[in-house]
């Protein structure tokens, strides 16, 4: 009738999820996406780790969505300490890097998804819903590798030598082919210069590599090729 208003207290609340992401264009991109739907909004978004925790605590979101690269320290990272802090709170990964190095670390580190930034415009409502409702989104190839794996036994070998680096190990890689010198590292990641130092080398060890002068060569490669891919 005329004048009567609609009673939305019937409706069922919109899932509210914190958009974390160093890209405000993709953060908006995003959020325009998600609020498109009904029963989706996002409650916030932060830039980084300290922002991301802070988010957390005010905004009490349903479901976080966090990029592998952030300022302060990495999205494994942030996963990690807010898994240890909410353990319940679900959380999807879209990221640009590749999937069959990160995929597994974030699920390890707490999260219930993954997603390429290249399929995130056709996936990302699929991926959200799915993990909202307690289920695990990740591409077919990786799920297929970590069934394949856990049947078949660890002793396949991994693709890439990449994989045998630890999430930190991982993370000092990176930002050593983003042409950042150990001290920068260690300012970047809060750790002392003989840290960084020891992750080197341990990184060195591991992927066969005779000095500093081959792993930033090697380094600066890989960043090369995942920046060529993801444009």
């Amino acid at each position: 009738m005329p004048g009567m208003k609609t009673d939305t207290s019937a409706l069922p609340r919109a899932h509210r999820i914190l958009v974390v992401d160093d890209h405000p264009i993709f953060r908006h991109g995003l959020a325009q996406l998600i609020n498109q739907e009904d029963d989706l909004e996002v409650c916030g978004e932060a830039e980084d780790y300290h922002g991301a925790l802070r988010a957390v605590v005010d905004l009490e979101p349903d479901m976080v969505i966090v990029d592998i690269t952030l300022r302060g320290a990495s999205g494994i990272e942030l996963i990690k300490e807010v898994h240890r802090q909410r353990k319940n709170l679900p959380m999807l990964v879209i990221s640009m890097h590749d999937e069959t190095l990160y995929a597994e670390r974030a699920l390890r580190a707490g999260a219930k998804g993954y997603i390429m930034k290249q399929e995130a415009s056709e996936s990302v409502i699929q991926a959200i819903r799915q993990v909202l409702s307690g289920g695990i989104y990740t591409s077919r190839r990786i799920t297929e590798d970590i069934i394949s794996r856990f049947f078949e036994g660890p002793a396949i070998p991994a693709d890439s030598p990449l994989k045998s680096l630890t999430d930190r190990e991982m993370e000092v890689f990176r930002l050593i082919g983003e042409g950042l010198s150990i001290s920068e590292i260690g300012r970047r990641l809060h750790l002392s210069v003989k840290t960084v130092g020891t992750h080197r080398e341990r990184i060195k060890e591991k992927l066969h590599l005779k000095n500093a002068t081959e792993l930033l060569r090697y380094a600066l490669y890989w960043v090369e090729q995942e920046r060529a891919s993801d444009s």
